[in-house]
Order: structure tokens, then C-alpha cells, then sequence
């Protein structure tokens, strides 16, 4: 947007405006700023209209002393990052679009299935049922679109890592992989989000990885040097990295133990379905798994917990997620955030050197 202003508007020429790498740091300075400037004052408005966080009683009994937290804090994480990515980056960039839209979508499933928690005070909040069906629909939404809209056979392939030439035309399956990719991404990302800051930092992590896989991926050059897909276009989701980047680091501001406020569904869905999307734009499907291999832990520890219960009676876990089950161990709540922040930090290390062993 402040391209357009200056060239518009202004009849200037702004050469750094054409940089990427310059947009992409100014996005994540200005959602950081944007984060820390609303952070105290939508603290204050939750907290004087008594929009605190109800915890389940199924829970750790150590959380129930954070029942009256404010929530719904991933608004400030929606807001920063939207107000970033509009004024830095391209917009009449088909990928920006697709990833406002998808974080939008999700944020507002999540802010129903919060409100419905403060509304009626219950910890269930929006039936499984609804959630799961507004999720799928915005999901194919975006995979239809990305599918009907590709323009280079690269945008449907998937890419194998380690290898250079392996890419596997996928068809319609395409839609069926974004569809999961996104689904899952976010709500494994809303499993995880169960301690302060315990989801917002690997979230930071896998964006500032997703971003540099957006640069390369975008970049003629570099992609032919790194043996990677090229995507045309795609670059421009780096600047959205770095303003989610950005933005949760604000957040994280508040969210850090002891937490003055929660995410919430609005912010972990819509943070989690746009890494997902952008997975699937850089054509890193693969990578992602292990990128996000925090999220895939937290995600499949609650299967085994689930499948190993109705199967046998007994439990894995302690308790699932698998960051209460080292709460419940004896694990200080910040032990178990920082560890984990110490794995996803290794995870994402990993998943970028996939890009020169080929």
C-alpha cells in the first residue's frame, strides 16, 4: 500500500520500496510496534468487562488460579499483522490476498468459539461440530482457489526434500492436501496453545523459516542455485512472515509467563492456518512437518492418548497435551515453555538445511 501512496499520490520513487528484504524488515517492526502500542490498552478493556478465561476443570489444578485472565488476546496478533502486511507489502499479489483471507477466516471462527466461552462462561465454547465445518469450508475455499488460479505446474506438484527433481504432479489431490494442511496446522497450533508463550514463540520460529523458504521460493536465482520449486509471486509472503513474526513478538510481550493475557482460539487458529497456507504456497508440505514439529508432537500426543484409552483403558500420558503431561511430572510451567521453545528452535534449523542437502 505505501508503494502505491508514494507513487500515486506522491509522484515519488521510493527504489527501497522495490526490495523485499527492505519491506520485509519494516513489516516486522511496525506489527512488533503495533502489538506493544494496543497491548495495554485491549488488556485493560478485557479486563474491566471481566472477559477472563474460563478453565476446564479437567485441567492441571495449578491453572485455575489463571481463571480471570483476559483472552481473546490473538486479536491484538490479527490486528498488528493485517495493519503490517497492508501497508508493506504488494497488494495486487494474488498470495497476500489468499493468506488475509485465511487468517481472517480462521480468526473469526476462533473469536465466535471465545466468545461463546465468555458469553456462557463454559470452557466447551462453539460445538466441535461448527467449527470443524466453518474450517473446512474456508479451507477448500482456498484450495480451490489456489488450484483453479495456479500458473506454473510447480503450484500443484509436491515436492519431495532431499531431492531435486522429484515433484509429483497432484491433481485435484492438490485441494485435498491444502485442505488438511491448513486444518490441521491450525488446530494443532490451538492443541499447543496451553501455556504462556508456549504457542506464539515456535509459531515465530516457523514463520521467520516459512519466510526465508518464501524468499528463495520467490527468486529465480536463488531457487535454481538451492535445487527448490521457482513460484512467482510467493516472495511476497515473506513480508506476511515477518509481520506475524513481528506481531507475536508484541504479543508475547503480555503473553509471557505469568501471562497478563491469553490468545485464544482467535489468535491460534488463524496463526496456525496461515503457516499452513504458506506451507502449501512454497510448496514445503513436507518440510513443514518437521518445521512445525512442535505442533505435530502436542497434535499426536492427543491421538495416542485418545486411541490408547478406547482401545486398551489405559494412558500414554499423564495427561494430553504432552506439555501437561511434564506439568504433571513436577516440570515448572517455565521449564516445559522454554524446553519446548529449545526444540522448536532445532526444528526449524533442520527443516532449513533440507534446502542445501539435495
Amino acid at each position: 500500500m505505501l508503494v502505491w501512496l508514494f507513487e500515486q499520490w506522491l509522484a515519488v520513487d521510493v527504489a527501497l520500496f522495490g526490495f523485499i528484504t527492505f519491506r520485509t524488515i519494516m513489516a516486522a517492526m511496525t506489527a512488533m510496534l503495533v502489538s506493544l502500542l494496543i497491548g495495554p490498552f485491549f488488556i485493560r478493556h478485557m479486563t474491566e468487562r471481566q472477559y477472563g478465561q474460563p478453565i476446564r476443570a479437567l485441567g492441571p489444578d495449578s491453572h485455575q488460579a489463571k481463571a480471570g485472565t483476559p483472552t481473546m488476546g490473538g486479536a491484538m496478533i490479527l490486528i498488528a499483522l493485517v495493519v503490517a502486511t497492508l501497508l508493506w507489502s504488494d497488494l495486487a499479489n494474488r498470495y497476500v490476498w489468499t493468506v488475509l483471507f485465511v487468517t481472517v477466516a480462521f480468526g473469526g471462527i476462533g473469536f465466535l468459539d471465545d466468545y461463546r466461552k465468555l458469553r456462557y462462561r463454559d470452557s466447551r465454547g462453539l460445538a466441535a461440530g461448527w467449527k470443524y465445518l466453518l474450517q473446512s469450508l474456508a479451507a477448500l475455499a482456498v484450495g480451490l482457489f489456489l488450484y483453479y488460479s495456479a500458473d506454473v505446474p510447480a503450484n500443484t506438484q509436491l515436492f519431495v526434500p532431499f531431492f531435486k527433481d522429484v515433484a509429483i504432479p497432484l491433481g485435484l489431490g492438490f485441494i485435498v492436501l491444502t485442505y488438511f494442511v491448513i486444518v490441521g496446522s491450525s488446530n494443532a497450533v490451538n492443541l499447543t496453545d496451553g501455556l504462556d508463550g508456549l504457542a506464539i514463540m515456535p509459531a515465530v520460529f516457523v514463520a521467520v523459516g516459512l519466510g526465508i523458504f518464501a524468499y528463495a521460493t520467490g527468486n529465480t536465482i536463488f531457487s535454481n542455485y538451492l535445487g527448490i520449486p521457482y513460484v512467482p509471486g510467493v516472495g511476497e509472503l515473506a513480508i506476511f512472515c515477518a509481520a506475524l513474526a513481528g506481531a507475536g513478538l508484541g504479543f508475547l510481550w503480555f503473553n509471557t509467563y505469568p501471562a497478563q493475557v491469553f490468545m485464544g482460539d482467535v489468535g491460534a487458529l488463524s496463526v496456525g492456518a496461515a503457516l499452513g497456507l504458506i506451507a502449501v504456497a512454497v510448496r514445503q508440505e513436507l518440510v513443514f512437518v518437521l518445521m512445525a514439529g512442535i505442533f505435530v508432537i502436542e497434535t499426536l500426543s492427543v491421538i495416542l492418548q485418545v486411541v490408547s484409552y478406547k482401545l486398551t483403558g489405559k494412558r500414554i500420558f499423564r495427561m494430553a497435551p504432552i506439555h501437561h503431561h511434564f506439568e504433571l511430572k513436577g516440570w515448572p510451567e517455565p521449564k516445559v515453555i522454554v524446553r519446548f521453545w529449545i526444540i522448536a528452535v532445532m526444528l526449524v534449523l533442520a527443516s532449513l538445511a533440507t534446502l542445501k542437502v539435495r
